[in-house]
């Protein structure tokens, strides 16, 4: 697996706001399918969010309307912008990358891929949402 880094997690109060980063410059493919992952203390992990080959997004439904994904293509870096967080989006984050898997399907179905077969995967961000 090629190691992508990510950044941008920290402890907020909430209704508070983060931008998580993923830098992907050891990853030469910038059309490669894009996505968020993320797990809580205690439960499995889940997509958050993801850009596929064809550009598509694609959100978890408990976080449609507050987070937003994007690329920038010019430095091979993923975001993930978070509005209005609730505790129940704690978590460590983490960034993934494949050529071949679209991540919006695992997105949109709850499901998850076989991390270990990923061609990017990253050590995590740490997001912390209390009072």
């Amino acid at each position: 697996q090629v190691p992508l880094v990510e950044s941008g997690g920290g402890s907020v109060q909430p209704g508070g706001s983060l931008r998580l980063s993923c830098a992907a410059s050891g990853y030469t493919s910038s059309s490669d399918s894009m996505a968020w992952f993320r797990q809580a203390p205690g439960k499995s992990r889940e997509g958050v969010a993801a850009i596929d080959h064809d550009g598509s997004l694609h959100y978890a439904r408990s976080v449609k309307g507050r987070f937003v994904i994007s690329k920038d293509d010019a430095t091979n870096t993923l975001h993930l912008q978070m509005n209005n967080l609730k505790p129940e989006d704690t978590g460590r984050y983490y960034c993934a990358a494949d050529s071949l898997i679209r991540f919006g399907y695992y997105v949109d179905n709850g499901k998850q891929p076989d991390y270990n077969s990923l061609h990017g995967w990253g050590q995590g961000t740490l997001v912390t949402v209390s009072s």
